[in-house]
């Protein structure tokens, strides 16, 4: 048993995805920035704002750590600046299986341009900012993952398909 954990930059559809595996598949879905704004009655935005973005990210690791306890196959979303510190990268492989949704930093844009929720993207040149913070995430995107899937040019339902196709191949490399 092993859960399916969704990697990957702000607005590449980690979300959208996962709530649709989870539909199509009948498994449940936690978005692990959902699960930390249940946790403490805030939204992400009011949390960094309040305690600031070192505390959220204290958060997103002890989410990590009470999902390895939860028993049952899930697809988990997960925030896209989780993975930059090594203990979560070492959780997310204790989880399952680690898919990085790759998006070019222009698809990203055209996604998250008017998006007023993200507390990262709040400053005077949004586009910059997503350029400068994929190009510090890629690589550790790309280490971190089992599989890599291509999202730009491909629909929500394609990339739906072509995740169950490689999970259906993966086979978890064992301690």
């Amino acid at each position: 048993m092993y859960n399916i954990i969704l990697i990957g930059f702000m607005g590449c559809g980690k979300s959208s995805l996962g709530c649709r595996l989870s539909y199509q598949h009948q498994l449940p879905f936690i978005d692990t920035d959902k699960y930390i704004e249940q946790q403490q009655k805030q939204t992400v935005a009011e949390i960094f704002a309040q305690a600031g973005e070192p505390y959220f990210r204290q958060l997103e690791t002890e989410a990590l750590e009470q999902l390895c306890c939860h028993k049952v196959k899930t697809i988990i979303a997960v925030g896209g600046g989780l993975p930059m510190r090594a203990e979560n990268r070492r959780l997310l492989h204790k989880l399952g299986c680690v898919i990085y949704l790759r998006a070019s930093a222009e698809i990203l844009y055209d996604r998250l341009q008017h998006d007023t929720t993200r507390p990262l993207l709040q400053g005077t040149n949004p586009k910059q900012t997503i350029i400068d913070l994929l190009a510090q995430r890629a690589a550790i995107y790309e280490k971190t993952a089992d599989i890599v899937i291509e999202v730009d040019g491909y629909n929500g339902e394609q990339i739906a398909t072509q995740i169950w196709e490689a999970i259906e191949q993966y086979e978890p490399i064992s301690d």
